[in-house]
């Protein structure tokens, strides 16, 4: 089950595979899989009456379009109708089945796909990690010595992708969570501008930082799914002519303490995109320190938006029931007054004009997805220190993204440490989506090299 979403629906729609019987074979597959934690409920039901109706418009010449009988699976804070989202956590077992699906689920209910089911997730989404004590943390798939971690916090829509259970799964990203898990698992994880696709039914985060984005095989993938999800006619994104962009590398904080793996796997991918012709600048954007000087002096937007989401589960009598580690992170949040706030609010959004500013029409930035390939699991299970330290490293450079509103893709770039993938991150201000996967399609295969 290997296959992408493109090479799937190939099959689909010329009548070789039958969207029931590919449906049944991804629960036994499920059922077989050796790698624990990766969904948390099972959509058996519904899926199976969707594929039914798939294959009735298949079989008859009324396709949907190309996601018509594609299997999907959907990270555990999207409301799907009559199931609970708990986002990662048991206490929220208790509350009442969804009424309707998430905005998001009924758009691509819509266009054909199939809801397998809801993956695992950090609770509540606030780690890059991916740890979950409730649910279980899923082994990335791609770990050849020892198990490590699939990040988060969209960890178990990654894995399920990376072991070939799913060719796309729903993820969202407050600050790196679908990208992390994306370039530790060797996948391309998009992350739309922020409102590119509605956010009702989804359980939020950060409401200033929240955005959503498919992890997927191949950019090509994450094209089709988005055209979805904003009931765009497939393929209307052309590829960008290498002529027309020119990548900036930033030199300042991402490469900072970054392993040489890395810098030599992203390094190689920028040497061929520049043989391919395309110009590649290196330059300084001091914002990026702004960014975290503003966050040591005021607070974390996301630990203060989090905390007024969560109070009253944090003063609570269940809050012993959650993830401490997630508990002490939200906590944070409360010592952040609203002076502060309030001056971190007005420099973000002077921030992100002057970063914009910054870049030049046809301009994107590239670097570094994460600054290391994805850790070994058990250390972080018994070491706090080692687990807060690991998070904030993971989160470095992803989060910049959130913070200056842009959209970014990260692609896989080669291999690093322990033989574990890299990612290659493209970003682009705001609102130019269409333009940075128009330019990470005709960059893919450059990017990826032999990876």
């Amino acid at each position: 089950m290997g296959h992408s979403l493109c090479g799937l629906a190939v099959l689909l729609q010329s009548g070789l595979l039958c969207p029931v019987n590919l449906t049944e074979a991804i629960y036994a597959r499920i059922a077989q899989n050796d790698h624990t934690g990766i969904f948390v409920t099972l959509s058996r039901e519904r899926a199976l009456k969707e594929a039914a109706a798939a294959r009735a418009r298949l079989s008859t010449g009324r396709s949907q379009g190309l996601l018509d009988g594609i299997p999907i699976a959907w990270k555990d804070l999207f409301d799907m109708r009559g199931m609970v989202t708990t986002a990662g956590s048991t206490i929220m077992l208790s509350q009442r089945p969804a009424q309707a699906d998430a905005d998001t689920v009924s758009s691509l209910a819509e266009a054909g796909m199939i809801s397998i089911g809801r993956t695992n997730m950090s609770e509540f989404a606030f780690s890059g990690l991916g740890i979950n004590p409730h649910y279980g943390t899923p082994v990335n798939p791609c770990s050849t010595d020892v198990p490590r971690i699939p990040g988060g916090s969209s960890s178990g829509s990654a894995a399920a992708v990376a072991a070939g259970l799913v060719p796309v799964a729903m993820g969202s990203d407050t600050g790196g969570s679908i990208r992390i898990p994306a370039a530790f698992n060797g996948l391309v994880g998009y992350k739309a501008t922020r409102g590119r696709y509605s956010m009702r039914g989804v359980f939020p985060l950060a409401i200033s930082l929240d955005a959503l984005g498919p992890l997927t095989r191949s950019v090509r993938d994450a094209l089709v799914v988005d055209a979805g999800l904003r009931g765009a006619v497939d393929g209307m994104t052309l590829r960008e002519p290498p002529s027309k962009v020119r990548l900036v590398v930033p030199v300042n904080i991402v490469f900072d303490n970054a392993e040489p793996g890395v810098v030599a796997a992203f390094e190689a991918a920028i040497a061929r995109i520049e043989a391919s012709g395309i110009e590649v600048e290196r330059r300084d954007f001091p914002c990026f320190a702004t960014i975290f000087e503003l966050m040591g002096r005021h607070g974390a937007l996301a630990a203060a938006q989090a905390f007024v989401l969560h109070r009253e589960r944090l003063t609570g009598p269940n809050v012993v029931e959650m993830d401490q580690r997630m508990v002490s992170r939200a906590r944070q949040g409360e010592r952040i007054g609203l002076s502060d706030y309030m001056a971190m609010q007005a420099a973000r959004e002077q921030l992100i004009v002057d970063f914009n500013n910054l870049l030049k029409p046809g301009e994107m930035l590239a670097h570094p997805t994460v600054a290391h390939v994805a850790p070994p699991m058990a250390p972080l299970l018994l070491d706090d220190e080692l687990f807060h330290h690991t998070n904030a490293m993971t989160l470095r450079n992803t989060l910049i993204g959130n913070f200056l509103e842009m959209c970014c893709i990260s692609i896989p770039c080669g291999k690093g440490a322990g033989g574990m993938p890299v990612g290659f991150q493209l970003a682009a201000p705001r609102n130019q989506d269409d333009q940075l996967l128009s330019v990470a399609m005709a960059l893919e295969e450059d990017i990826r090299g032999a990876a």
